[in-house]
């Protein structure tokens, strides 16, 4: 007689297709998008569900971890967690499992794009060959982005990997963390405010959540000053997003690369209007070798908890941490 699957809660379609059909040929998947009554399925059939799988992006509000009363164990799919309700998965006692470390080195490579496209005006010159305006006269003179001063708000795994990149351009790192981290080479500020003094171009690592909301706000900007650009690849929340917009349009600050936004699929409308802006659709970790590695500790984590009752990568304020 074969043995039954285990039952999984899939919170919606996963950002990688094949993710989606993995899952369903290992497990008993249920995805709740997908039923017709969400919260009648959820009242119906809640209790009969020890494990869930969502994403980052999707997260996991209260509402579906309460009428969860057997939930043991949620595999995210993502380095972000502040999507998750930490609350009540903390009331639950479930814990939880993401999908750090996999994804540092594309969301590196992006800020550095950004960083790079934001300097030099790439987008920007890119219309500017298309328009035709090339025939009418010069682009002009931008900032060179080598052997700049280089803050990163956020010195974890990706805010690291961004100041190994920085020194194949000779830049000079410094960071802000809520503390130093032990044997960093590079120099910490104790506020994030000083680090945007001393920057020339800011990179945001941080992680989101309300501990970090609007963290960068005017004085930030003002501080970082007419010369200094920001890059963000970590949550929109992060930065004041109004903020920047007026920061940008009056030349408080000289550019920004995004790729996260407050309200995400839809950035403030003041920064489309904006050349020195460049917007990016939340693809940092949207690579093929990225999305197959986060996949795959996706499944491990769910795997590995199963078996042993530990996943392999746990976020930090899991129930066993």
């Amino acid at each position: 007689m074969a043995l039954s699957r285990p039952r999984v809660l899939q919170y919606g379609k996963m950002p990688l297709p094949q993710l989606d059909t993995e899952l369903a040929q290992r497990y008993d998947v249920h995805i709740l998008s997908q039923q017709a009554d969400p919260d009648r399925f959820l009242a119906e059939h809640g209790a009969q569900f020890e494990y869930a799988v969502t994403s980052a992006a999707m997260g996991l509000p209260a509402r579906v971890v309460h009428a969860l009363p057997n939930l043991k164990f949620v595999s995210s799919f993502g380095v972000g967690f502040d999507s998750l309700d930490k609350d009540a998965l903390l009331q639950r006692g479930a814990r939880v499992g993401y999908t750090p470390g996999v994804l540092d080195d594309c969301v590196a490579d992006l800020a550095f794009a950004l960083l790079l496209d934001a300097t030099r005006g790439l987008s920007e010159s890119d219309r500017f060959v298309r328009r035709g305006d090339w025939s009418q006269g010069r682009f002009g003179i931008r900032t060179r982005a080598s052997g700049k001063r280089l803050g990163i708000f956020g010195m974890g795994r990706i805010g690291s990997t961004v100041a190994r990149r920085a020194s194949g351009f000779d830049m000079e790192v410094a960071y802000h963390n809520r503390r130093p981290v032990e044997g960093s080479p590079h120099l910490y500020l104790p506020s994030l405010l000083e680090l945007a003094r001393w920057a020339d171009i800011l990179v945001i690592t941080a992680a989101g959540g309300e501990g970090t909301r609007h963290l960068v706000n005017a004085e930030v900007l003002a501080a970082l000053g007419p010369q200094g650009f920001l890059v963000n690849v970590a949550r929109g929340s992060v930065v004041d997003e109004a903020a920047l917009a007026d920061a940008l349009a009056h030349q408080r600050i000289a550019g920004a690369g995004l790729d996260v936004f407050e309200d995400e699929p839809h950035p403030l409308p003041a920064l489309l209007a904006l050349d020195n802006v460049v917007l990016a659709p939340h693809i940092a970790s949207g690579t093929h070798e990225t999305r197959r590695a986060m996949a795959d500790l996706v499944l491990h984590n769910l795997d590995q908890f199963i078996a042993t009752g530990r996943p392999a990568a746990e976020v930090p304020w899991s129930a066993a941490q």
